[in-house]
């Protein structure tokens, strides 16, 4: 079959952008051939306005949730904002079937390659089954204290393994979906589940919601906080969690040591001092973090976006994401970057383009197969015009 080739204003290769005037030529089945100059590429090239860059890679999504579009208002906090999630969980399948099919069509449209998926159930499944993109299952576990520990580990195993089973039976190649535990958040993990998590989970990809709201750290702190609320309603009388006198993040952390690819989720309150502790646990432990950004999820719960620059210093990898739609009017991973290059002073689009495909490439433990346009892989291939608006070319 014939080959395709594409050039455009810019192609971003997945690291940095390629010479101008190169040319990306590319199997008919989506296979990178090589970037050469364009009077080396041959003829029918196809020549775009923009840039080209790899498929993107969605690092933290909720495609369980999508039949939450629009029913829960701004600005209400994490505390009520969860409220609202667990009120509004429903059982009409029908409803919750469609939303999730649109919200795949969407994905796969402006640009998704692959998605590290938070699941509680397995309702995606049926979605999934029939979907071009690839899918890393986060199966959440919650369990607020270690008397329930073993019996919601079980609970969830068998989930992970209905996803496992259909892994074999319904994905259309080899390596299109991978499922593992993961725990939800720091305020809905007793210690002991943690630990149980961990054993779990060796050397694999598990993702954790971690200080997305100020309560956080006051749980762990003081064990006091807006987190009681919740708590209550959830049938606990104050807090079923250790007081630790320090972050949730450094209180919760060292529960991981079994060479996890961990992906923490908004980090909207992490402060130096947690990266610094992270960054030595990390190393004793051979763990690799990653710090996804959702700013459009942060800005529709909190209303404020995490020190991004903090994040950034000492090398440390970012990833992209766009959480469910009850926190977003989309799941448009070029809209995640429009709002960092609009609010993130002195961020360049060559290093948020990174973020969004070769990071969240290597976050998932993909790369050599996405995130970039290196011979042989099957990236995918996006277009994002000057706008930043983003569409799937290939």
């Amino acid at each position: 079959m014939a080959r395709l080739r594409f050039t455009a204003d810019r192609i971003f290769t997945g690291t940095g952008m390629a010479d101008a005037g190169s040319v990306l030529v590319m199997e008919a089945d989506g296979t990178v051939v090589d970037i050469v100059p364009d009077d080396e590429a041959g003829e029918e090239v196809r020549r775009l306005e923009g840039t080209i860059c790899p498929g993107f890679v969605n690092a933290h999504c909720h495609l369980e949730l999508s039949h939450l579009k629009d029913r829960i208002p701004e600005g209400t906090g994490l505390v009520p904002f969860l409220k609202q999630v667990v009120a509004m969980r429903e059982n009409d399948s029908g409803r919750i079937g469609t939303a999730m099919r649109e919200a795949e069509r969407e994905l796969f449209h402006k640009g998704v390659q692959a998605v590290g998926d938070v699941c509680n159930s397995a309702d995606t499944l049926p979605v999934k089954s029939v979907s071009p993109i690839r899918w890393t299952n986060f199966i959440e576990v919650l369990c607020l204290t270690d008397r329930k520990a073993a019996e919601r580990i079980a609970h969830y195993r068998n989930i992970r393994d209905l996803f496992r089973a259909a892994e074999g039976g319904n994905a259309s190649e080899e390596g299109l979906w991978r499922s593992n535990l993961s725990p939800h958040a720091p305020y809905s993990i007793s210690p002991l589940c943690f630990d149980m998590i961990d054993e779990q989970t060796e050397n694999q990809v598990v993702t954790l919601h971690s200080q997305e709201t100020a309560g956080e750290d006051e749980l762990y702190r003081t064990g006091s906080g807006p987190f009681l609320s919740l708590f209550e309603k959830l049938g606990e009388t104050g807090s079923p969690l250790p007081v630790t006198g320090r972050s949730s993040l450094q209180s919760v952390l060292p529960h991981f040591r079994r060479r996890q690819s961990l992906i923490l989720v908004h980090n909207t309150f992490t402060s130096e001092e947690d990266l610094s502790f992270a960054d030595d646990h990390a190393a004793r432990n051979g763990l690799t973090l990653h710090y996804c950004l959702c700013p459009n999820a942060n800005l529709y719960i909190e209303g404020r976006l995490p020190s991004v620059s903090e994040l950034m210093s000492g090398g440390r990898s970012l990833v992209v994401g766009t959480d469910s739609y009850g926190s977003n009017r989309q799941l448009d991973v070029a809209s995640e970057i429009r709002t960092l290059m609009e609010r993130v002073e002195g961020l360049d689009l060559e290093t948020v383009l990174r973020w969004a495909t070769l990071n969240g490439a290597k976050a998932l433990r993909r790369e050599d197969e996405l995130g970039s346009f290196t011979k042989g892989r099957r990236p995918g291939v996006v277009l994002l015009d000057d706008r930043l608006q983003a569409t799937r070319i290939l």
